[in-house]
């Protein structure tokens, strides 16, 4: 371990748990206080660790934090993109410790320990090591590169304000590229560089049938039920070789090539031992594919909640009114997200029965997005994670969905190097998230040495 972060470990840790105990709940309107004092105190820290400034800039949702250090004009500029905001903690009794309470223990894929916080992985820890890295450059010698930051606080309900900040803002925003901590190796003894993201698209559906509750005795058998109902249609929506329905739904599906699949699944993975961390007995999907494939290069469709009736406890005896479902879509290149809403809502209302009525709500989405392999970046990220690591990074496809990089693209005209520490296996979005300190101190290792191997590649 670097001597600077051996010496400093401690501060470092208890830094990243006053931030990580603030419930930054995007999604949660009860939260937006401490959504405000998140964005408090990322500005704190990156002020004290030495940027020339750092300000809270206000947005029709929750704030951005940006920041900048401009160190020599004539030196690459490095723009760092993440958010201090956290997917909701529910169910909190699922959580074998409180999920804003910060508790290291010790894991499988962890033997050092790891932080169990709603957010330690996603996204607060990893952009903290970007603060930390930061204060350790200047405090040894200076930045080799200049440094913009900007965290934003809606990364999990879709970055909605982020995008009209980034068109008002891209003469402050200018950059030579876009650094992002928000993805994940595949093994601590395994580094690896993503070179793709998947899209996403998010729509909630409700099937109304009687206009109120009904005796399940009474009527049963002569009303429809619109929660049997909703099952059936979403049952439809996938065929029994695991392909969407949806017409047009693969129209614009890039297919890889032979040679590109093969690449992809030279990467080490242990089906047998993914089955057992999940303890499932056998994985599912569509035909055709590998796991691997399934969750990175191929386009799903997902229920992420389904409701209706009663859930309290006890029983009622009774036939709900209404049902309503959350259903998400990771997208692939070239599939455009707003294009397979559209079609998503022609198709859901075409199948509902006579029997109900249904509506659909676009809630947010994202274009998917790869990343050059012969950029400057992609060489230095790699560089830098086999500096760190002592072995040569496996490059990898992620399954997972960041919104906002297809358009910071599509505005700044700049590329996103995707350069996470995660694990997969970090429980993101789920209960008992956690982060490992050995990837939470390997990150503020290796950052450095981007920035290093970085400046180098663009003299």
């Amino acid at each position: 371990m670097n001597t600077y972060i051996e010496q400093n470990k401690d501060r470092f840790l208890n830094e990243l748990f006053d931030f990580l105990r603030i419930p930054s709940v995007s999604a949660d309107s009860k939260f937006q206080p401490d959504m405000l004092r998140a964005a408090e105190y990322i500005q704190e820290k990156l002020l004290a660790a030495g940027l020339d400034k750092a300000e809270i800039c206000p947005t029709a949702g929750h704030p951005i934090v940006y920041a900048e250090k401009m160190v020599d004009a004539s030196l690459p500029t490095i723009l760092i993109y993440g958010h201090y905001d956290v997917q909701p903690a529910d169910p909190y009794e699922l959580w074998d410790s409180p999920p804003f309470e910060p508790t290291i223990k010790v894991t499988k894929n962890h033997p050092d320990g790891a932080i169990f916080a709603r957010g330690s992985c996603d996204d607060k820890g990893q952009i903290y090591m970007h603060v930390k890295a930061i204060e350790m450059m200047l405090a040894q010698g200076g930045l080799p590169c200049n440094v913009k930051i900007m965290f934003e606080g809606e990364e999990e309900v879709g970055s909605e304000n982020l995008g009209i900040f980034v068109k008002e803002n891209k003469e402050k925003l200018k950059a030579d590229l876009i650094l992002i901590s928000d993805t994940s190796i595949i093994a601590n003894d395994i580094p690896s560089v993503e070179t793709g993201l998947r899209g996403l698209t998010y729509m909630e559906v409700a099937v109304t049938g009687p206009n109120r509750d009904l005796h399940s005795g009474v009527y049963g058998g002569a009303v429809a039920n619109p929660v049997n109902v909703l099952c059936q249609m979403i049952a439809s929506m996938h065929d029994a070789d695991g392909k969407i329905t949806i017409k047009g739904f693969y129209d614009k599906v890039a297919e890889l090539s032979q040679a590109e699949r093969d690449d992809l699944e030279a990467a080490p993975f242990d089906l047998e031992e993914y089955k057992k961390d999940l303890e499932i007995a056998e994985v599912s999907g569509e035909k055709g594919y590998t796991t691997r494939e399934r969750a990175s290069i191929r386009p799903t469709l997902d229920v992420n909640g389904i409701w209706g009736g009663y859930i309290g406890e006890g029983s009622k005896t009774v036939l709900p009114s209404k049902a309503f479902a959350k259903i998400s879509m990771r997208l692939v290149p070239d599939q455009d997200w707003e294009e397979i809403a559209e079609l998503f809502e022609a198709h859901f209302k075409a199948i509902a029965p006579p029997t109900v009525k249904v509506s659909v709500a676009r809630h947010h989405g994202g274009q998917p997005y790869v990343t050059p392999t012969d950029s400057a970046g992609y060489k230095a990220a790699m560089l830098a994670m086999e500096e760190a690591f002592g072995k040569k990074p496996v490059p990898t496809r992620g399954g997972g969905s960041i919104p906002i990089v297809a358009l910071f693209e599509q505005e700044l005209g700049l590329k996103s190097i995707l350069f996470g520490f995660g694990l997969d296996s970090d429980a993101l979005h789920s209960p008992n998230e956690h982060y490992g300190l050995f990837n939470f101190f390997k990150g503020i290792e290796t950052i450095p040495l981007f920035f290093k191997h970085y400046a180098e590649l663009m003299k």
